[in-house]
């Protein structure tokens, strides 16, 4: 297993340097000077140069981009100039938000999706496989800021029954949390719910006609046994694969999501960054937001082993 950590976490090196060299060359795509926008209309001539200067955008490509990854070797990624403070705090203090909308949106996906799948593969071409495969192909289609506003407008406006916006750390009220990311949290569970879903029913068909399943058919075993232990087990790595690719898409989706709910995460911060040029937090943003994918990948490369013992016979 330690192995298998070590390859992994080689492997992410060059993922990082390709989104360092992406997120460093954003700077160099946008037309006009940085400097000036970032120090507004009323500056002076002589503000833009000192703000250029304390950039570093005075010296040349090659000199700002050994800057760039010198500061990225000490764990440094910048100072922002429109927050006064270090990149890297700023993105801590919203990385919980954002990490709770990614987590809590895939938790209740696979937790619906996973039984809707098993349900589906068990009554294949009937209605309920009908009605999931339906449900999961309208899921798939409806964008993610219209789910948002769709919630927004149905149990925050019209029922009143959780605040359409805001959000309230998990430490200093559990419930006012809950409340604070449902909405959110269930946008984007919906939005995973089509794949998981769709997934769990192909991998439990393909499992259903092994021999093992008929074999603990013959023994007797209830169809609701067989399904619940034996073909979710077999099925659990290409679920798992799924799962994994739903995290990233989450982690996409709250940069939209975010911003529809008025929630204090990295998505927002990155594109208010954008619209104000704050280009050392989108840099930083952006490296942060991929390196939380490569971890998860990490695990769920982890999560294989623990589901497939073939596997853990291999590494």
């Amino acid at each position: 297993m330690l192995r298998l950590v070590a390859v992994r976490l080689l492997a992410a090196v060059p993922v990082l340097l390709v989104v360092s060299l992406v997120s460093f060359g954003l700077t160099l795509l946008v037309p006009g000077d940085m400097a000036a926008e970032l120090a507004g209309p009323s500056a002076t001539a002589a503000d833009v140069a000192r703000l250029r200067e304390s950039l570093g955008l005075d010296q040349p490509l090659l000199g700002r981009m050994l800057a760039w990854y010198a500061g990225l070797a000490q764990g440094d990624l910048g100072r922002s100039v429109l927050l006064n403070q270090g990149v890297g705090a700023a993105i801590l203090e919203r990385l919980p938000v954002t990490l709770s909308l990614a987590f809590l949106g895939l938790g209740v996906a696979c937790a619906i999706g996973i039984p809707a799948g098993l349900i589906a593969a068990k009554n294949v071409r009937r209605w309920p496989d009908q009605a999931t495969m339906g449900a999961s192909l309208i899921g798939l289609s409806l964008p993610d800021f219209w789910l948002g506003l769709l919630l927004i407008w149905v149990l925050g406006v019209k029922l009143q029954w959780l605040p359409t916006g805001g959000f309230i750390p998990l430490s200093e009220d559990p419930l006012g949390w809950l409340r604070s990311v449902a909405m959110p949290a269930g946008t984007l569970a919906l939005t995973q719910l089509g794949p998981i879903a769709r997934m769990t029913r192909s991998a439990a068909l393909e499992v259903a006609s092994s021999d093992f399943i008929r074999t603990a058919r013959a023994k007797g075993l209830s169809e609701i046994r067989v399904f619940a232990r034996h073909v979710l087990a077999g099925a659990l790595v290409p679920i798992l694969t799924v799962a994994g690719i739903g995290f990233g898409l989450s982690l996409g989706g709250a940069l939209v999501i975010e911003q529809v709910f008025s929630l204090p995460g990295v998505g927002r911060l990155v594109i208010g960054s954008v619209l104000r040029r704050d280009w050392p937090v989108i840099q930083g943003g952006l490296l942060v937001i991929a390196f939380v994918f490569v971890l998860v990948n990490l695990l769920v490369d982890l999560l294989y082993l623990w589901a497939d013992p073939r596997l853990r016979a291999q590494s």
